[in-house]
């Protein structure tokens, strides 16, 4: 019966304490509800915000510069507008040795890397780098040049004459990997500038010569010797050879 009492007035010295420690804590005011609100407010806005902005990097010309502007026609062929601050980091050559966003002219490949807003569909660009994208042909070799090591290579691309198509100068330099497919292996074989003939058809990756129209500096070059001519294809020789000496040779027209 003891410990019967001793357990209810202890209950009670709980009930007590508890209730008087309760009414001695301070209610939270409007003042600190309404911070508590605006911080999640806050809180919200900053999570939704980051969910709409991720890292992209595209590859594309420029087709306007205007301001802190620049717009890319990408690799897909559509449109995107990249905004430069005064974060944005440009590499690129220049006459003065500083480039920047004055520098990128209509034309210009570029890379960017940046933050895209996918509301907006905008690119916030961190770099800016000024890119030498590598040209790709195929057609077939008109003539070739062997005092020089230049093929030239005649494509269907119009040449914007009638009746003419485009041809142009390929050099064959120290650095150039040539191969020849091999239909029976289905296989490249090493080649070289000697084993090519003319009227074969050619695959040629490389970069625009910056001094000579129409001059194409080779990288690789596959000859594919099974693929017959495309009717289009016009080998008869547009580009005068030269022979080394500043004469000009004329061809012979019979």
């Amino acid at each position: 019966m003891k410990k019967i009492i001793i357990l209810i007035i202890l209950t009670i010295c709980y009930l007590i304490l508890n209730t008087y420690a309760y009414a001695a804590s301070p209610s939270p005011t409007a003042s600190t509800e309404e911070q508590i609100n605006e911080l999640k407010d806050r809180i919200a806005s900053r999570v939704a915000q980051l969910n709409l902005v991720e890292k992209r990097g595209i590859i594309g010309v420029a087709t306007d510069v205007t301001g802190a502007q620049i717009t890319l026609t990408d690799i897909k062929g559509d449109t995107r507008f990249i905004d430069v601050d005064e974060l944005t980091k440009f590499d690129g050559e220049s006459d003065n040795g500083s480039f920047g966003i004055s520098d990128i002219k209509k034309g210009s490949a570029l890379g960017v890397l940046g933050l895209y807003n996918k509301q907006s569909r905008r690119i916030l660009s961190r770099t800016v780098e000024e890119l030498v994208i590598p040209k790709m042909l195929n057609g077939n070799i008109a003539t070739i040049d062997s005092d020089n090591f230049i093929l030239n290579v005649a494509t269907d691309s119009p040449r914007g004459e009638a009746g003419k198509k485009e041809q142009l100068q390929i050099e064959f330099e120290t650095t150039t990997r040539s191969f020849s497919y091999n239909r029976t292996n289905q296989q490249l074989i090493k080649s070289g500038f000697s084993k090519i003939k003319i009227g074969e058809s050619i695959f040629v990756v490389g970069f625009a010569d910056e001094t000579v129209k129409n001059k194409i500096n080779a990288e690789r070059i596959i000859i594919l010797p099974d693929i017959i001519k495309g009717p289009s294809v016009e080998l008869s020789p547009s580009i005068v050879p030269s022979t080394g000496s500043g004469k000009i040779l004329t061809p012979i027209v019979k």
